[in-house]
């Protein structure tokens, strides 16, 4: 996804939101619902989800844009495509312990079952990671929101002007990193997955994505440095190139390990210092060189 960025989100959304989500009051997180108060344009203020919605008529659910194509919706899938069914998944991502309010409005806003086969969209919102072909898979929800809220846990008050993703994939975690980092680049390998992720993103005309086809263990140094970067699969150890990419400050998390992973979270203190903290146990597909 390449180009000049645009100014909006130039997408038709009104005849796929839920109108009853007006209706509800949000509630506190701990009461096992989740308040959010104009995370609708707030949060999403950054990257011009709020603008969408004033120059096409999009609604605005309680935790974020609704920004589904109106091409992209099958005429019986508006089960999935409500703004209750990812209320629902994000209602479960708060029970699990997700508190970033920015994470969770860009988790409602992204429709994950447009990532998916026809024949597993109905398993979209489930908390489970599920096969996009190549023997790979999309993450689970919780595990999503989990990585990127550790992202924005940094220094800069959770501003990420730039962001890494190692591993494309179906390129729904790149969407939804597009909703909380002002520019996100992502790395595919696999050639038929960059494809794929080009195609399911380009309808979403989604402006501060750039996807590169190419081998993510070298990174990606004529963007750096990030104050961000995310792996979307597991090493024995984090490649030397992608720590040098880091801004000071900047955070990297990704599995680390080979039959037992866990989260590995490693912050650049300085020009030649790095910090590292193992956090919760994980399972990733592995990290692998080069490209196909």
């Amino acid at each position: 996804m390449t180009g000049k960025k645009n100014k909006n989100f130039p997408l038709l959304l009104s005849s796929v939101v839920d109108n009853s989500s007006k209706k509800r009051a949000p509630v506190s997180a701990s009461s096992g619902r989740f308040a959010t108060p104009q995370t609708a344009t707030r949060n999403a203020s950054k990257v011009g989800v709020h603008r969408a919605g004033a120059s096409s008529g999009a609604r605005v659910g309680a935790f974020g844009a609704q920004f589904v194509p109106q091409s992209s919706v099958p005429a019986d899938s508006n089960m999935l495509v409500s703004s209750a069914v990812r209320r629902s998944m994000v209602e479960r991502l708060v029970k699990q312990g997700i508190k970033d309010a920015t994470v969770l409005a860009a988790m409602e806003a992204a429709p994950r079952h447009l990532f998916l086969d026809p024949g597993l969209a109905s398993q979209a919102y489930v908390d489970a990671s599920l096969p996009i072909g190549h023997h790979q898979t999309i993450s689970q929800p919780y595990i999503v929101a989990r990585m990127i809220e550790i992202l924005r846990d940094n220094q800069k008050g959770g501003v990420l002007d730039r962001v890494l993703e190692i591993g494309t994939g179906c390129g729904y975690q790149a969407l939804v990193l597009s909703l909380v980092a002002q520019e996100v680049y992502s790395i595919e390998r696999i050639k038929a997955l960059h494809e794929l992720a080009k195609n399911r993103l380009r309808p979403m005309r989604v402006p501060n994505i750039r996807l590169h086809y190419g081998d993510g263990m070298l990174g990606l140094p004529q963007a750096a440095p990030f104050d961000g970067i995310i792996l979307a699969a597991a090493g024995l150890e984090v490649p030397q190139a992608l720590l040098n990419q880091l801004s000071v400050g900047g955070r990297l998390i990704a599995p680390v390990g080979d039959s037992r992973q866990a989260l590995q979270l490693i912050q650049r203190v300085g020009v030649s210092n790095w910090e590292s903290m193992t956090l919760e146990n994980c399972h990733f597909v592995p990290l692998r060189a080069g490209t196909i």
